[in-house]
Order: C-alpha cells, then sequence, then structure tokens
C-alpha cells in the first residue's frame, strides 16, 4: 500500500482529505497522487440562459485554478513525494478513472457541491466499481494517525474479510488491534479466524464480542464504541447485506458513514 490517491477539490471536506492523505503517504512512505476535480456544472433554461451558465462554469473553473495553486504551494512544503493529474466532469467519475493504479483513495462520507447543498455520497460508487480500499473522514479536519488504536468491525462476510486483507498494512502499524463482533445472529465467521489471519501477518489482536439484543440493530453498538474515544480509527465492510437491503433501510455502512466520529476504511 504505497500510492495514496486524492481528490483535490475545492469544497468544505478539502482540508480533512488533504490532512489525512498526507498523513496516511507519511505513514507508509508512500506517494501522493493527487487528482484534481473540476466539474461541470447542469445548465437549465433555454439558449438564452446560455451565456450566463458559461459566466458561471467560467467562475468555478476560476475558482478552481486558484485552488490548485494553494494546494500546490501547500505540497511543496511537505515532506511526501507527490503528484498531480487534471481532470473536469463528475467527480465520482474522475476518481474511478484515475484509481486503476491507487492501493488507498481519500474521500469523505459526502463531497458537498457548489449547486447541490446535499448530494448523495460518493464512497458506494467508488468502493463497488473501483474494488479499492476507501479511507473515508468527515468534513473536520482531524488528520489521520494509523497507528492509534483501531477498531475492526467483524461479521465474517466476504467485505469484510476484503476490508481486513486491505488494511494490514496500516494495521501493522496500530498500537492496538481490537476485531470487534456484534452478534446478531448473521455472523458467517467467528471473529477468531480474523484474528488468526492477522496473527499470520504479525498483527496483534484482542476479540471483543457483543451480543445483539432481539431486536435491536447492530449500527448503535459500534456507534458507541466507535464513540468512546478508545479507537483514533476503524476498518468495516461496505454493503455486507444485499444491496437492496442496505437501500431499503439505510443500512449499517451508510449510517456509519454519515456519524463515525473516527476515520473509516472501508472495501467491499
Amino acid at each position: 500500500m504505497k500510492n495514496v490517491l486524492l481528490l483535490v477539490h475545492d469544497d468544505s471536506g478539502q482540508e480533512a482529505r488533504l490532512q489525512a492523505a498526507l498523513d496516511a503517504a507519511r505513514a507508509l512512505e508512500g506517494h501522493l497522487a493527487c487528482v484534481h476535480v473540476t466539474e461541470f456544472l447542469p445548465i437549465f433554461g433555454d439558449a438564452y440562459g446560455m451565456s450566463g451558465a458559461v459566466m458561471v462554469q467560467d467562475v468555478v473553473q476560476d475558482a478552481e485554478a486558484r485552488n490548485r495553486v494553494e494546494i500546490e504551494s501547500r505540497l511543496a512544503r511537505e515532506d511526501v513525494p507527490w503528484d498531480w493529474v487534471e481532470l473536469m466532469g463528475e467527480v465520482e467519475a474522475a476518481l474511478e478513472q484515475a484509481s486503476g493504479l491507487a492501493d488507498l483513495i481519500v474521500v469523505n462520507g459526502e463531497v458537498p457541491r457548489r449547486v447541490q447543498p446535499q448530494v448523495r455520497t460518493v464512497v458506494e460508487r467508488l468502493v463497488v466499481h473501483t474494488d479499492k480500499p476507501l479511507l473515508v473522514v468527515g468534513d473536520e479536519p482531524k488528520g489521520f494517525r494509523p497507528a492509534e488504536p483501531v477498531l475492526v468491525a467483524w461479521d465474517g462476510s466476504e467485505p469484510a474479510s476484503a476490508a481486513v486483507r486491505a488494511a494490514v498494512p496500516l494495521l501493522q502499524l496500530s498500537s492496538s488491534v481490537t476485531v470487534y463482533e456484534a452478534d446478531d445472529g448473521s455472523v458467517e465467521s467467528p471473529a477468531e479466524s480474523a484474528a488468526e489471519y492477522l496473527s499470520r501477518h504479525g498483527v496483534g489482536v484482542e476479540v471483543v464480542r457483543d451480543k445483539v439484543p432481539s431486536g435491536d440493530y447492530v449500527e448503535p453498538l459500534l456507534l458507541s464504541k466507535l464513540e468512546g474515544g478508545r479507537y483514533g480509527w476503524a476498518v468495516i465492510g461496505a454493503f455486507s447485506r444485499s444491496r437492496f437491503r442496505e437501500a431499503l433501510f439505510g443500512g449499517t455502512t451508510k449510517r456509519l458513514l454519515k456519524e463515525s466520529p473516527v476515520p473509516l476504511l472501508i472495501a467491499h
């Protein structure tokens, strides 16, 4: 895990992404690949409104050009090797296009747009279509410290297994790894299997297991663990139940993306 891909885009989550990506690249002694995305704005109305739309697009491009100058100036003072790719279009498509040789993609749970104050997360598309682990952070710049204790959420599913496999290089840096199983009756293999796998990679693990009360959900137990202040980050498998059920009920993954107080490494 050496190539860390960072979305550079002038929005409220940019600073949080930048700090986390720099921290990850330093910890991994890796390389930061910056993908600078300028979006095309949707055009509404008839041809008479075209001139106004062009003016708005010019303003957006000017803002992103200034953003590039600012970020490149800052990166020049950092101790992390980096390069820069300039793309235009939809954020999700641009990141997917640039992700071929990425080992880790750093994004926010949601990417704010100028035109749309609330947008659907880019995470679902990226984690499914790129087959890459994502480091997902909130909008508040907190950085990412892989040496801090980490919680690995385990349900025995293939997405959980994929997340554990992907996270090994970072888990090896952690001072404490807890594999946490919230047993709601659907666990496919016990947390000890993940502990055994990680031990073969030199990662010492503590297994913690809670029984989910009948009629309750996994999410509150997971969030209470993450909100307790013990863990600096977490590893989860994305969309481990059926995609239809995730869409219908919101799903553990989607709730954690919105409410987790710590960075999440997720994979599918």
